[in-house]
């Protein structure tokens, strides 16, 4: 009952994030990134191609321990996470990228997620699968139908939209710290029976390869760099975690406590990296 309590707090949050960057957002935000095809194919170029080929590297070269391995590759097929337009504007990044990228690589995830699951499946000799009725409801309750109803609302009650959303916003982040803050609580022992073996520094090379190659991808706009810096070193917890419960349920406890210390690490990580486009912004 505690886990599936803090599922459900972890999905309001979610959408409630969600849904707050919607009703900031404009009804081409999401569509602003089919208008620039070379950027668009940069951006799934670092995330899905480049961070792949890493976490691909990682589980071949190191003595790790499955969890990991199977983590870090979960991680590196998930999409943007619904959180990165707000963290990106408070980088100076460009909020209409922002939301179009998420709204790109969530729709994307539906096609690339499945096939590099087959893939990888069988370059490493395992049975592994992510049918689309899967990765569907996912993808529907924390990116799409909060996005789309905030703007609607946004469109057609702009007064209301402006009101709430603010609060809106501010009071969905409590949650998610919340949630946070629970599970390490509760799931302590487990949070640090994972470690070990240079697990944090593996998270930790994530993240600086992602925002290194989003940074050198992004083109010649500055907000451009850092929006495509943060989403290649960022991914969507809810989607890896399915991957593993669907095709691995014996390690989802420990790839959760993985996951958790890859949003903490990474949050670590990119701080000084968001400090830095700030000043520049």
């Amino acid at each position: 009952m505690a886990a599936q309590l803090i599922q459900l707090a972890l999905l309001i949050s979610v959408f409630c994030v969600v849904f707050s960057l919607g009703l900031e957002a404009k009804p081409g935000d999401t569509i602003a990134l089919l208008r620039q095809p070379g950027l668009l194919l940069r951006s799934l170029f670092a995330m899905n191609v480049v961070m792949v080929g890493f976490a691909v590297v990682v589980a071949e070269s190191f003595n790790l321990d499955p969890e990991v391995k199977v983590a870090i590759l979960a991680l590196a097929i998930s999409p943007v996470p619904p959180v990165l337009p707000r963290k990106n504007r408070k980088a100076g990044g460009d909020g209409a990228y922002a939301v179009g990228l998420l709204f790109v690589a969530v729709l994307a995830s539906l096609f690339i997620v499945p096939v590099s699951i087959d893939l990888l499946g069988r370059y490493f000799g395992v049975q592994a699968h992510m049918p689309l009725d899967k990765i569907l409801p996912i993808v529907l309750l924390s990116a799409l139908l909060p996005m789309v109803a905030g703007i609607l609302l946004g469109r057609f009650a702009p007064g209301i939209a402006a009101r709430i959303a603010g609060p809106l916003g501010k009071g969905a982040w409590i949650l998610l710290l919340l949630v946070f803050l629970v599970v390490l609580v509760f799931k302590a022992g487990q949070m640090w029976d994972v470690l070990g073996d240079g697990v944090i520094l593996v998270l930790a090379a994530f993240t600086v390869l992602g925002l290194a190659v989003g940074h050198l991808l992004g083109g010649p706009d500055p907000a451009d760099r850092t929006v495509l810096g943060l989403a290649t070193s960022v991914r969507h917890p809810g989607i890896a975690l399915a991957i593993v419960g669907l095709n691995f349920p014996h390690l989802k406890a420990a790839v959760f406590a993985v996951i958790l210390w890859h949003l903490l690490v990474g949050a670590i990580v990119s701080a000084p990296y968001i400090a830095w486009r700030k000043r520049g912004s």
